[in-house]
């Protein structure tokens, strides 16, 4: 199943991706009687994702043909969700080659960092270079959507707590962060300096994420790109390790880390692109 936020009368309301088009969760609970909640941070922190699934597998699918709809080209993406407790970052997960994999590195440990609310945009919204900085860098990244609140979890336990993925652009102040390695939290964290959505995939939509592509895109030529294979840590590790670090918490979002960056100036476009999402695109303004 996939999901959307999406601007509908001066609100941002959940929406269900059909064949065709796609179906407001709220037309969905007044044909059905049903009761879901209308905002995804709150399907997911209560536990109605898995129930909505559900619906939509056993028969709601077909249905939803037949509901009132927008075509996707109509319509006008909201961020998937706003205030999540935690963003977190991981830096520097990819190998040039397969082969670096092989080898034994026992401590190496992820490189990762928090990110703060105010930094999060969605889809078409304005990525806003700061006067602070004069080299801001983006990259696209494939998030991982908690589900379920966790703490100290096995590798082995990693799928049941994960409600979904999707696309997502972090962004750097690269020149601020070369000045000292200590001033990364700052770098990372300027306002629109994370962006996310446009769709929500449930975890029972991917099969091999290891064999999933993730690109980095700048005004429609890919920059870099490779397999989630080349990760040095896989989805499963970083969200054990990082559940030894502090609780997790349905809507908490972490990033795995990209292929590649790409400096960003005024007036470009930026995506991530990943199989099976539609891409994420922000355009790029400098602050004024």
């Amino acid at each position: 199943m996939k999901l959307a936020t999406i601007k509908h009368n001066d609100q941002e309301l959940v929406a269900v991706f059909s064949t065709k088009g796609i179906v407001l969760l709220e037309t969905i609970n007044e044909l059905e009687g049903l009761s879901f909640d209308l905002n995804l941070f709150s399907i997911i922190e209560k536990g109605q994702l898995n129930e909505l699934n559900e619906w939509y597998k056993n028969g709601g699918k077909e249905k939803m043909e037949t509901y009132p709809m927008t075509l996707q080209t109509d319509v006008e993406y909201a961020p998937l969700y706003r205030n999540p407790r935690k963003i977190w970052g991981i830096g520097m997960n990819y190998v040039t080659d397969l082969s670096e994999l092989k080898i034994d590195n026992v401590d190496e440990e992820p490189v990762s960092f928090l990110k703060p609310d105010t930094t999060l945009i969605g889809s078409n919204d304005y990525i806003e270079l700061p006067k602070q900085s004069e080299r801001t860098t983006a990259e696209g990244e494939l998030a991982i959507i908690i589900g379920k609140r966790c703490k100290n979890i096995s590798e082995d336990e990693v799928e049941d707590v994960i409600a979904g993925y999707t696309t997502a652009l972090d962004m750097t102040a690269s020149d601020i962060h070369a000045k000292n390695p200590r001033f990364l939290a700052r770098a990372k964290s300027f306002d629109t300096f994370f962006s996310f959505g446009p769709q929500f995939l449930t975890k029972d939509e991917v099969r091999d994420l290891a064999n999933l592509n993730v690109a980095t895109v700048l005004n429609g030529e890919t920059i870099h790109e490779k397999s989630m294979s080349y990760m040095k840590f896989p989805p499963a590790f970083l969200i054990s390790f990082h559940s030894k670090v502090m609780t997790l918490l349905p809507g908490d979002i972490i990033m795995t880390g990209t292929p590649g960056s790409t400096v960003i100036r005024d007036g470009d476009i930026v995506e991530c692109h990943i199989d099976g999402l539609d891409a994420l695109k922000n355009r790029v303004v400098r602050y004024s």
